[in-house]
């Protein structure tokens, strides 16, 4: 599925500045990572954030949010969030703000 190129460009907005940003298309849309680890994505289904286990068990209590299931099995690290729920600049930033500190943990590859 195609990713909003509108979407892409808010995001990167908010990541580009970062140390380690760079972008891949990967999943069938637009990857963000930071130090060669994912950090969130874009896809026709909307906003995918790597939160670790624990965030994304949180994260799912949140309104427009679901499992992030590829290949019909969940992912317990990363989630979904419907266009809805990151449409205001403030919930992407904080949206992102949790995703970015996540990747931003995890060794560099």
């Amino acid at each position: 599925m195609p990713y909003d190129e509108s979407a892409a460009s808010r995001v990167r907005a908010l990541l580009r500045r970062r140390s380690g940003y760079a972008e891949k298309k990967m999943f069938g849309g637009l990857c963000f990572l930071m130090h060669g680890n994912m950090c969130c994505g874009l896809t026709g289904g909307g906003l995918m954030l790597r939160l670790g286990a624990d965030g994304a068990a949180e994260a799912l209590r949140e309104p427009h949010t679901r499992e992030m299931d590829f290949t019909g099995r969940p992912m317990k690290s990363m989630i979904f969030v419907e266009p809805d729920g990151y449409a205001s600049g403030e919930a992407l930033k904080r949206w992102l703000g949790t995703a970015a500190t996540f990747a931003s943990s995890l060794a560099p590859k």
